[in-house]
C-alpha cells in the first residue's frame, strides 16, 4: 500500500526543447508540494503515436492519480478528455487542475480547469 498518492510526469521533448530538464524540475517539485509519489516522467516526442492511449495505459498500470505536465502545450488539441477520466491532470504552469471526472451517465460533464 502507498503511503501518498501516486502522480506520473508527462512531457513533449520537442515542446520542452532545451527546458527539458528544467520542466522535469518543475514537475518533480508540484509533485512534491502537493504530496504525490512521483512515479515515473514519461518523455515523448512529436513522433510518437497514440499518446492519449499510451498516457491512459500508464496511468492504469501504476494506478495513478495524477498526471502533471509543464502546460497544456504538451497535449496536442488540449487535455485529453480520456486521460482526465482516468486521473486528475495538473499543469504547472498556469497552475490548474484538470480534476477527474467519474464516468456516470448522471454527470453533465460541464466543468473546466479549477485552479490547483
Amino acid at each position: 500500500m502507498r503511503r501518498r498518492p501516486a502522480a506520473v510526469g508527462y512531457l513533449r521533448r520537442d515542446v520542452s526543447g532545451a527546458r527539458q530538464q528544467w520542466d522535469e524540475v518543475l514537475i518533480r517539485s508540484l509533485a512534491q508540494r502537493f504530496g504525490y509519489e512521483l512515479a515515473k516522467t514519461v518523455v515523448f516526442g512529436a513522433e510518437t503515436a497514440d499518446v492519449t492511449e499510451r498516457l491512459v495505459t500508464v496511468a492504469r498500470r501504476l494506478d495513478t492519480d495524477a498526471v502533471i505536465v509543464p502546460s497544456t502545450a504538451h497535449f496536442e488539441g488540449g487535455v485529453p478528455d480520456e486521460l482526465v477520466q482516468v486521473c486528475d491532470v495538473i499543469t504547472v504552469a498556469p497552475e490548474y487542475t484538470y480534476a477527474r471526472r467519474p464516468s456516470s451517465p448522471f454527470v453533465d460533464g460541464m466543468e473546466g480547469p479549477r485552479p490547483a
